[in-house]
């Protein structure tokens, strides 16, 4: 399950304060220890029983226009300040399941009863109310190969809530949960980790009752490019060579999806050589495709 952190004894602190404080401090945000050091820092932010209301109050008096110009979650999420390469600051709202906004949209637009990963380590702090439930699972990405179906060996772990109060960390491609409503409203603040490899690292949504992935949910800019540009211009060539080169296999399936979409009289063939292509990733995905054509 997500690291628990104690949360120090520091005294509250304002949003320019903790922003500042992140901005002098070094660390790497894949090193679980140099990340971890910085849940102290959210801790004391969340002390601040103002900072987040006046916030709002300012939005709304603005018309939420820096929330429309700089964010880009839903209406869940409020961005405390725009990323900066290092780190995202928001706070997230969790309705109750009686809530009228969760009656009206569903859970989907909350991620509640929604199984998966990060690929990103991020910190959090129980700010208000009793906290959103989570099933919580373990799972080792080195063991996997990351194909849809696939046993991801997950390991149950606990059912528990954010209390207020409350501070954790969510290790990247490591803890799984699946987010549940809160009893009564709730908000969290998140400290997320970035990394310019975190594009591409696959994030998972899983079949808990199946104990499978069920699916990426990672897409970049770069591989809906491909999946346009393979029918213009010299976008084949481009995409053929990726199949064979790219560093990332995820962008090497992209380009196997894009070239059997443009050229589809030479499909079966790209993906009989690609399911035995030593990457264990490019082939599971290649057999996948290849027994939806078997069977469509």
């Amino acid at each position: 399950m997500p690291r628990l952190i104690e949360p120090g004894t520091g005294d509250a602190i304002e949003l320019g304060e903790l922003v500042e404080a992140l901005d002098a401090t070094r660390f790497d945000a894949r090193d679980e220890e140099e990340f971890a050091a910085l849940g102290p820092l959210l801790a004391r932010l969340g002390r601040n029983r103002d900072f987040l209301a006046e916030l709002a109050i300012g939005e709304l008096k603005g018309r939420c226009e820096a929330q429309h110009r700089g964010n880009g979650y839903g209406a869940q999420v409020f961005l405390l300040h725009p990323p900066n390469g290092r780190t995202v600051l928001r706070a997230n709202f969790w309705p109750a399941r009686a809530d009228p906004v969760v009656r009206a949209s569903g859970t989907d637009a909350f991620f509640y009863d929604l199984p998966h990963d990060h690929n990103f380590p991020f910190l959090t702090y129980g700010y208000l109310g009793p906290g959103y439930w989570s099933d919580y699972f373990e799972y080792e990405v080195g063991a996997i190969a990351g194909v849809p179906g696939e046993d991801a060996r997950l390991r149950f772990v606990e059912r528990s809530r954010l209390e207020q109060g409350k501070l954790m960390l969510y290790r990247m491609r490591r803890d799984i949960h699946v987010q549940l409503p809160p009893d009564d409203f709730s908000v969290s603040l998140n400290i997320l980790g970035a990394d310019p490899s975190q594009p591409w690292l696959d994030q998972f949504r899983f079949d808990i009752r199946r104990g499978t992935i069920a699916q990426g949910l990672t897409c970049t800019a770069a591989e809906a490019l491909l999946a346009v540009a393979v029918h213009v211009a010299n976008g084949q060539d481009l995409a053929a060579a990726f199949l064979r080169h790219h560093p990332c296999d995820r962008m090497r399936v992209t380009a196997l999806d894009a070239l059997a979409s443009a050229i589809p009289e030479d499909a079966t063939v790209q993906l009989e050589r690609a399911a035995a292509s030593p990457s264990a990733y490019l082939a599971g995905h290649a057999r996948l495709r290849l027994a939806a054509r078997a069977d469509p």
